[in-house]
Order: C-alpha cells, then structure tokens, then sequence
C-alpha cells in the first residue's frame, strides 16, 4: 500500500502565499515524476506542475512565475510554493505520484485525497 498525505491548504486573500506539501510513504520502491494537479467546480481536472526525478519541472501557463514545484527524494516529498495567489486558483489541489511499488511490475499513479484551497478577492 500506498499512502500519500497532503497538508498547507487553507484560506488566503489575494496576493498572499501558501505552500503545500505532499508526503508518500508505504510499499514504494522509487518514484518517478511527482505532480500538483486541481480541480474546482464544474472543471476536470487540471495539471499545475511537474517534476521528475531528475528535477525538470513543467508548469501551467496561469501559474508560471507564481508557483514553485519542489521534491525531497530523501523524504519522498514534493511541496509547492503558490505566491500571488488570485481568486482564480481557488481549488481542490491534489498530489500525484508516478512510483513503483515494491514487488510491483510497473510504475503505477497514487494520488493524495486532496487539499482544499480558497483564495478571497
């Protein structure tokens, strides 16, 4: 089993900053690419960033210069800076883990239960 436990959501007024942090932990043997991805009402899903495990980061164009994806391989974390936040980025933020699973026969996607964020205007 697989586990991922996320935490930093909350509410913020615009212009202020969160971080989110996102910790795996269980029967993983490596982790590939880790993610933020979110979700609000009446929308899919949506990627936010990326980071791989070489430390490639991939961002979407409405967070570009305002979010910040980062990882501690030794901790199996990834957390995300979210300065500047606007009305718009209000959402269910999700983590997303690409990893192998000990005794496992491909890499597989965990996903954490999700954090709500609220930005007020």
């Amino acid at each position: 089993q697989v586990q991922l436990v996320e935490s930093g959501g909350g509410l913020v007024q615009a212009g202020g900053s969160l971080r989110l942090s996102c910790a795996a932990s269980g029967s993983i043997f490596s982790i590939n690419a880790m993610g933020w991805y979110r979700q609000s009402p009446g929308k899919q899903r949506e990627l936010v960033a990326l980071i791989t495990s070489g430390g490639s980061t991939n961002y979407a164009d409405s967070v570009k210069g305002r979010f910040t994806i980062s990882r501690d391989n030794a901790k199996n974390t990834v957390y995300l800076q979210m300065n500047s936040l606007k009305p718009e980025d209000t959402a269910v933020y999700y983590c997303n883990v690409n990893g192998w699973p000990e005794f496992g026969t491909r890499w597989s996607d965990y996903w954490g239960q999700g954090t709500q964020v609220t930005v007020s205007s």
